[in-house]
Parts: structure tokens; sequence; C-alpha cells
């Protein structure tokens, strides 16, 4: 059956299919023009695990979504593919795992990994795995861009895109990244980790030598050093959470909705766009099990909205990750397990969409 038959007998109001792919979509690879690459690694995250079970939880939720967007209807005629999670990946961070809490466990409690050669050589274990990891999701980008798909990862820890925007990298003269995310992330070498869930940002602008501009957007917890970077580096535009909020609400100046501080944050980004999703940029009553909550950040549609609106600046999304979605550490009666893979899952939707509509209607 051709891609253009399977469309013409899929029924995108009936039952969301559990047997088929992500959404419960009927494209193989080769039919799809986006291409979601799970990466089940939380190595390095600092506080909570978990969000290595992320892209697993996202993809047996996903066919509960309702394929109708009010912004982007029929983007699903595209095709989106989500490719196998790799067990391999998997059973690798959880076994090296309980190996990064005792690491991170010892730094806590005020260790010196320079005074201590058992850690030291935990820790050059540690980043030889994340090493490894970075060379597997960069060639296989690589291979999807080299196919004219779009890529998207889905994670886990947000340390793992690196891989795909260094491939971008390559294959493009001038790109910005808009970072939608609770943390900076531009700590050099956080924990002693090269490729930190902390320091993906650092490693993009010190690795990524076609990288114009990183525009983050609802950063609220940040330390000293991320913010001096962030204020001296040309490079990059933060759009802090406390001044999206004082913009609304300011009584001493002019206010500025949402739609019009959208408008400055897209107009800080060259035309080509990498979307850099955390899950904890939103507010924590919709990502109660992530990696790092924090108080504050957008809702949903607010997040949206922006996507959307860039989307009709006119600039194209050249790639997009979902990070630090998680299952939690609970027991699998807690409730907020649910609604970790719901929005987990409706962001991954929306980004496939956003990913695909600037190329033509569907």
């Amino acid at each position: 059956m051709t891609k253009v038959e399977k469309i013409a007998a899929f029924d995108p109001n009936g039952v969301g299919f559990t047997n088929a792919n992500i959404f419960g979509l009927p494209f193989n690879y080769e039919e799809s023009e986006v291409i979601i690459i799970p990466v089940p690694w939380d190595l390095t995250v600092s506080y909570l695990s978990g969000t290595a079970n992320g892209p697993q939880a996202i993809f047996e939720y996903s066919p509960q979504i309702d394929l109708f967007d009010f912004d982007f209807n029929n983007a699903w005629k595209a095709g989106f593919y989500m490719m196998e999670v790799p067990s391999s990946i998997l059973e690798t961070n959880n076994t090296l795992r309980s190996k990064a809490e005792s690491y991170i466990s010892f730094l806590e409690s005020g260790g010196n990994v320079n005074d201590d050669t058992d850690f030291k050589h935990t820790l050059n274990e540690l980043n030889d795995a994340c090493s490894s990891l970075l060379e597997y999701v960069k060639s296989t980008s690589e291979k999807i861009l080299n196919d004219n798909k779009t890529p998207i990862i889905v994670g886990g820890e947000h340390a793992v895109p690196l891989g795909l925007m260094l491939a971008l990298d390559e294959q493009n003269s001038d790109w910005g990244i808009l970072q939608i995310d609770a943390h900076a992330d531009l700590r050099k070498a956080y924990e002693g980790f090269q490729y930190s869930h902390a320091s993906i940002m650092y490693n993009a602008l010190k690795n990524c030598k076609n990288l114009s501009k990183i525009v983050s957007v609802g950063v609220r917890d940040l330390c000293q050093e991320e913010y001096d970077r962030a204020s001296s580096e040309q490079r990059i535009k933060a759009f802090y959470w406390h001044e999206i909020v004082k913009n609304r609400f300011s009584a001493t100046k002019k206010k500025l909705d949402w739609d019009t501080q959208c408008t400055y944050i897209i107009d800080q980004l060259p035309d080509k766009v990498y979307i850099s999703f955390d899950i904890d940029g939103l507010s924590p009553d919709l990502c109660p099990n992530t990696g790092t909550p924090v108080a504050g950040g957008l809702t949903s549609d607010e997040a949206f909205h922006l996507i959307t609106k860039l989307v009709d600046s006119g600039k194209t999304i050249i790639g997009a990750d979902l990070c630090e979605v998680s299952t939690g550490q609970y027991p699998i009666e807690d409730t907020t397990r649910e609604i970790n893979a719901n929005v987990g899952a409706r962001v991954l939707y929306k980004l496939c969409c956003a990913s695909v509509s600037y190329k033509k209607e569907l």
C-alpha cells in the first residue's frame, strides 16, 4: 500500500491504534517527513532520575492524541515515525546510573574527585559512555538529514540532543536555537560531566561554529556563572521568566501581552530555527515528575502559541528536541505519572506538526 493509499484508508477520527507507530499513525520510515529519535538516557541527571523512561511513556500514550489540530490541521498526513527505543542504550544507562548516583552523592557530601582515585575512574567511565551516546545520536541524525527528513529527539535528559545539533551545524551556515526551559543550561562540565544535562547550551555554543543565536524563554533557575555568560555572550538572548511576568503586570511601564512578547522573541532568531523544548520550561503542575521541576513557567497554551507564531513568521524549523519528560521514581499508583506522558505526547505532536507546516499545504 502506498502512502497515498494509506492516507485514504486511514480514519483520523477513529480509535487510536496501539499496534501502530507514534500517535497510532500507519506510516513507516520511508513514508514519513518527521523522524523521531528516542534516546532513553538520564545518566547525568543531578536530582530525580526517570527521564530515561520518557520516550517509551510518550510512545505508549500517543495513540490517545486526537490528530485534529487548530493550528496545523492535517499535518499528520506528512508522516511522523518514531524509531524503536534502543534497548542497548537503556540497558547501558540503567547499569551506569547507580554509579552516577554514587558519584553525585560523593560530590554533594563535599567530596573532591581529584582526591579520590576510584571516583575519578568512575567519572572517566561515565564521560566515555556519554561520548559514545553523542556519536550514536550524531550518526543517526546524519542519516535522517541525508534522507531529507526532519529529525526530532525525544529524551531522556537534556544532554542528549547535542549530537543532532552537531549534525545540523554541518549542514547549515546560519541557524538558531529557540530554547524553552526553566534552566539556562550554560554550566561548563557541571559536576565534572563533559556532556551534562546542565551544559547542553554551553556545549552547543562551544562546538557549533554556525550557530548564530540561542534565544532562551522561561528560564527562572540559574547560577551567577550562567547569568554572566548569557549577559556577555552576543549569541545569547534570554527572555527570563521574571521579565516575562513583569512585562505583563507592570504598573510603571507599558504592559506587554504574550503575543507581543512572542514577536520580540521570534525577531531575535535567524531564518533557520531548531526548537529545544525542555518540559520543565512549563509550569511544574504539567510535568510534576520531571528531573528538576521549578515553580513558575509557561502554560502549554503559551508554549504552543509561541511555536505557532514562529511557523507563521515564515522561519524554517530544521529540527527539534523534547527532553526531561519522566514517569518518575514513584509507585505505579501515583496519579501524577499519567499527566507527564499526556503532556509530553501533546508537546511532541505540536513539534511534529510545526516541523512540516512550513513546507506545504497539507
